[in-house]
Formats: C-alpha cells, sequence, structure tokens
C-alpha cells in the first residue's frame, strides 16, 4: 500500500497565511513539523500587531525572544478574563443583616439594625441605601432605645463616632465596614459626612489596597439648638472611578470577610 506523503513545508506556510488564529493554533497541533510551519514569526506577527498592537510592540521593543505567536496566545487570555463574567455571589442581601450605630464619646446616641431584605437600594442597582429614622422608630416603638435620634448641640458633633457592621445570619461572620471617630464634616441643615478605607479581600494582601470607601451620611435637623439624625445612608464608594459598585460587587467583596467556609 501506498504511503501518502505529507505536503512540503512552503505548502503548509502558503496555507497558514490564510488561516484564522484558531484553526492556525488546531493545525499545530497535527504533528512537529506542521507545529513549527504554523508558528512562525512571519505567520503570527500581522495577526498579533491587529488584535493586540500593544503586546506586539512588546517583541520590538524589549524582549525579541518571545514569539508573536506567544503573544498572542498572552493577549488572547487576557482579554477572555477581562470579558468573563464574574460568577455570583455566595450571599445574598437575603441573609445577610446591617447594624448602625452613633455614638456620642462612650454614650450609644442611635442603633439601627435591618435585614438586608428590608433595605430600600437604589433602583439604578447600586449599594446604596437610605433609611428614615423617624419612620423606622415608629414602626420599632418600644422595641427600640434609638432616643429619637438627638444627638445633642450642634456645636459637639465633632465627639461622634460611626460604626457600621454586615452581620451573616446565624451570626456565621461579622464585618465591620466601619468605625470612623471624629472625621465627620457638618453643614447646619445639610448632612454629616463619614468616610473610611475599606481593607483588600484576601489574606495575603496587606500591601495593597482595595480601591474601596464606606460612605455614611447623616441627614440632620435643628430642633431647639440640638442636631437630630432625621435619616441615613450608607454604601461602598470605588475611589478608582468615584461611582458607587453594584450590589452583586458589594455581595462579592463582603463573602471575604464573612467566613466564606460558610457559605
Amino acid at each position: 500500500m501506498a504511503t501518502v506523503s505529507p505536503p512540503p513545508w512552503q505548502v503548509l506556510v502558503l496555507i497558514s497565511n490564510h488561516l484564522d488564529p484558531k484553526t492556525l493554533a488546531i493545525a499545530s497541533c497535527v504533528c512537529k513539523s506542521w507545529s513549527i510551519s504554523m508558528s512562525s514569526d512571519q505567520i503570527w506577527q500581522p495577526l498579533c500587531s491587529t488584535h493586540y498592537p500593544s503586546l506586539s510592540t512588546l517583541h520590538t521593543c524589549y524582549n525579541h525572544t518571545v514569539s508573536y505567536r506567544r503573544l498572542y496566545a498572552l493577549g488572547y487570555r487576557a482579554n477572555n478574563r477581562r470579558l468573563k463574567q464574574p460568577s455570583k455571589p455566595r450571599i445574598s442581601l437575603n441573609n445577610i443583616i446591617f447594624a448602625l450605630n452613633i455614638y456620642k464619646t462612650t454614650t450609644r446616641m442611635v442603633t439601627l439594625v435591618k435585614h438586608g431584605s428590608q433595605l430600600g437600594f437604589d433602583k439604578k442597582g447600586v449599594f446604596r441605601f437610605d433609611i428614615d429614622v423617624e419612620q423606622w422608630q415608629r414602626i420599632l416603638g418600644s422595641a427600640t432605645d434609638v432616643k429619637n435620634g438627638d444627638l445633642g448641640p450642634f456645636d459637639t458633633l465633632g465627639d461622634l463616632r460611626v460604626t457600621w457592621d454586615v452581620i451573616l445570619e446565624g451570626f456565621k461572620g461579622v464585618f465591620n465596614v466601619m468605625n470612623c471617630k471624629g472625621k465627620g464634616r457638618f453643614v447646619l441643615g445639610l448632612e454629616g459626612w463619614f468616610s473610611e478605607e475599606l481593607p483588600p479581600p484576601g489574606c495575603c494582601s496587606s500591601d495593597t489596597v482595595s480601591g474601596l470607601v464606606a460612605d455614611l451620611r447623616l441627614g440632620l435637623k435643628v430642633e431647639d439648638g440640638r442636631a437630630v439624625v432625621e435619616r441615613m445612608s450608607a454604601g461602598v464608594l470605588s475611589i478608582v472611578s468615584w461611582r458607587y459598585l453594584f450590589v452583586e460587587d458589594a455581595l462579592r467583596y463582603l463573602q471575604h470577610f464573612l467566613s466564606p467556609c460558610d457559605v
């Protein structure tokens, strides 16, 4: 039985110039000679320059030993990772609780505890919620010791400390989002504003930054010279884009600190 000779390498190179990157990669797995013929820089340089021009310049400006096929593969994988949809968070608003407290020196002045499902998040789906303190007090009635949101004389508001904790239902985990003292900025009749940088997720990231900030605002009114909290709003802000995170992005961040092995 007559054996069929493989095509000469010149023919392979000629054909390969008309193949797309995916077909080239598959064809190069046929045998060693095909792999050599279809991995040359002459074939992959125009493909890399067209799809990933910034990587293509590395070959000429930084390292001539890195093949264009290798650079194309790196760009392809990086692009796929960028376009890949993040996984759904393992926690939801239905199994976390938000606890917010306002202290004046050592005295607790306001306490609000709400289940995630009770919070009215922004209609655009961002992780920012508002609480009507007076309405919440009416709902709780005698079950609350909030003291009507009275923070005392307006000129002593610099002594405030604000805490914000997120608790995983069943007390499986707690994450302190904010513990901010003496950093509030108060404008009569407007808002008191607190912010604190959040830690990066992961146990080995002490030298990095998260790029996220916890943001809490107090809506104030004045009664008989005393500041009273009417509402509270809180969220997580990205200092890279200066936008609030979407709910799912915030939940993915929080799950790193809420005992992820239990969720």
